[in-house]
């Protein structure tokens, strides 16, 4: 929504909002764009008279305001709906979507777009760095969307994607998440084939193969061409397909139909990202961005803030900020950085918070999910409805729980020694926690 916001006030609008408990990088934005945030959600800001209220997902009925426009009859509208109406109208969209990874990809295909002169519009859920911004209306026919299953309001339970109308498809993976509003992976599935029904007969579907949830969606119906992605095997049928230029690093060579395309060498870490980059060369050559412009912009590709970001390197310590909060994404991220780093100290620090994790559904994948990590100190929240502690203990003791973060800080800070990385992992402002370990490490 706040991405949302930046299109609107770049295509005229005056553009207000509210929210509660907005934080960084995206209060940063909005602040910087002039965009007035309003906190919490008084039925007063009536007076300020809108032509219409784009309403979010996380507005439910109850919400004193929403009540108040309810009330008055007022015009509001879903975010998805704006932009499908106002913004990707006659757009040439591509749409990145899957459980994870949609916001690095996205970021990825947008730059690759901007290396190669497209001067695309874009609007990603998180701050790419090559950009400095999460959304723009850029100047060609070209619009690179994050492609959410989420739904999409209260009054349109509707996966937000559908209202996109992709020409190019990305589907990085496909997992059960989103508890608080799908029921199993067959609902979330559902959704996906509702997305894969509007791309058109030219348009193209993205994904990796081997992966059965997707392949069983595809099977319920697919119109469009598709093009698959794998690591290099004598049993693999992909287009597209890689393999590692060495074991030291995340480096690859790209093949497209058994023919060596380019090489990708740049600085992400993990296997997955390695997929990610593969997809959005794809999604770019469907548009006309051969493999070797599109391998050169990733080389040059800075990544995602709250992507592993590092807020802070000092006395052999870093810090990094990660938006990780599903198992796999966890494991992955953890997995990447030790393939980099070898055998020097990895210390996650993991806040449970999304509605998944609350209602524990991966409550028993945790312990092996974090393997990577020497040491993983957890943060119990009030309002975790399972025993943390009893599913992520370790034999060695190596996981501790705390309900406290100051405690939890002192205690990540004792086991900072030596070459150590710490990685902060959650989908919300975890109590300032990376930017509290940074100051404490610099400070030394």
């Amino acid at each position: 929504m706040g991405s949302l916001a930046l299109l609107a006030k770049a295509a005229g609008y005056r553009v207000t909002g509210c929210d509660a408990g907005v934080y960084p990088p995206m209060s940063t934005q909005l602040q910087n764009a002039g965009i007035e945030l309003i906190e919490g959600f008084s039925a007063d800001q009536l007076s300020l008279k809108p032509d219409i209220y784009v309403v979010g997902n996380v507005v439910s009925r109850g919400n004193p305001l929403m009540e108040a426009i309810l009330d008055r009859g007022l015009a509001y509208i879903s975010g998805p709906q704006w932009l499908s109406e106002n913004i990707l109208r006659d757009k040439w969209v591509l749409a990145v979507a899957g459980t994870h990874g949609k916001t690095t990809t996205t970021s990825m295909l947008a730059w690759i777009l901007e290396f190669a002169g497209f001067d695309p519009g874009f609007l990603i859920g998180g701050v790419p760095r090559n950009f400095d911004c999460s959304a723009r209306l850029g100047r060609s026919d070209f619009f690179v969307v994050e492609a959410d299953e989420y739904d999409t309001a209260f009054f349109d339970k509707r996966s937000k994607f559908v209202h996109y109308r992709p020409r190019t498809l990305i589907i990085n993976n496909l997992e059960f998440d989103h508890a608080d509003i799908f029921n199993d992976l067959a609902a979330i599935q559902t959704q996906f084939h509702h997305l894969i029904r509007i791309v058109p007969r030219d348009g193209q579907v993205i994904y990796p193969e081997h992966c059965a949830a997707i392949e069983e969606t595809l099977a319920l119906g697919c119109w469009s061409q598709k093009a698959r992605s794998a690591l290099i095997s004598k049993e693999s049928n992909a287009q597209w397909q890689y393999r590692y230029i060495d074991d030291a690093s995340n480096n690859v060579v790209l093949t497209l139909d058994g023919e060596m395309q380019a090489e990708i060498c740049w600085n992400m870490d993990g296997r997955h990202n390695i997929e990610n980059a593969i997809h959005a060369v794809a999604a770019a050559r469907h548009v006309g961005i051969q493999p070797q412009v599109a391998c050169a912009a990733l080389a040059e590709f800075s990544g995602v803030k709250r992507r592993m970001e590092i807020v802070a390197s000092a006395h052999g310590v870093t810090v990094y900020d990660d938006f990780a909060h599903h198992p796999t994404a966890i494991e992955t991220t953890l997995d990447g950085l030790r393939r980099r780093v070898g055998d020097e100290k990895i210390l996650a620090v993991i806040e449970p918070r999304s509605n998944t994790m609350k209602q524990g559904v991966h409550s028993a994948c945790l312990r092996a999910a974090t393997a990577a990590a020497d040491w993983c100190f957890w943060f119990a929240s009030q309002d975790l409805a399972w025993s943390l502690e009893d599913n992520v203990r370790r034999e060695n003791g190596s996981a501790q729980v705390y309900s406290v973060t100051d405690d939890l800080i002192k205690a990540v800070l004792a086991h900072a020694d030596g070459q150590t990385h710490i990685v902060v992992m959650s989908n919300g402002g975890f109590d300032g926690m990376s930017g509290r370990l940074a100051s404490a490490i610099e400070a030394r």
